[in-house]
């Protein structure tokens, strides 16, 4: 498809997530965002001299299936009830519940105006002068986004003094 692209001086829009600027949680997810990032960088400079405009997406926290409290917390206790007993010993039953509880906040909070996403993926596209990244929902615009460019040490304390704590660290 780029070379089409290339061609009719075309446009890229890739959804990302704020995931990609400021790792919120283990896992995958907040690394294959910001491998979205990047790689939405490096093409968007490839691109730049064929007059080709790359923009990121970059969506907080939504209502869809992947924010559903009550499947994650599913999730988290199969996976819980899984892992040997020398890790839940480790982190302890504390560690899991907290855990649950911050999801349970994190997620409720989750914006149901979908519509946000899709104003940003419309305007990405039809822009005569398109923005390089759209953040979409408040509170990737007024949390996550300014939590990202704070010094890594005020970020890591505040995002440390929120997670729970293994019962066992040594």
């Amino acid at each position: 498809m780029l070379p089409l692209i290339r061609r009719a001086c075309g446009r890229v829009v890739n959804v990302a997530s704020i995931a990609g600027r400021l790792t919120i949680c283990g896992g995958g997810y907040c690394m294959s965002k910001y491998g979205v990032e990047s790689f939405s960088d490096s093409l968007r400079r490839e691109m730049k001299p064929f007059g080709v405009k790359v923009c990121i997406v970059e969506p907080g926290f939504f209502s869809t299936q992947v924010t559903d409290a009550k499947l994650m917390k599913e999730c988290t206790n199969k996976l819980w009830s899984r892992v040997p007993d020398e890790i839940r010993r480790t982190y302890g039953q504390q560690y899991y519940e907290k855990h649950c509880d911050i999801l349970d906040l994190l997620l409720s909070s989750s914006s149901t105006k979908l519509s946000l996403v899709s104003d940003a993926i419309e305007h990405a596209l039809t822009a005569v002068h398109p923005k390089t990244r759209y953040s979409a929902g408040w509170d990737a615009k007024l949390f996550y986004l300014p939590l990202s460019y704070l010094p890594t040490v005020i970020t890591d304390f505040l995002i440390c003094v929120i997670n729970p704590k293994p019962a066992r660290t040594a």
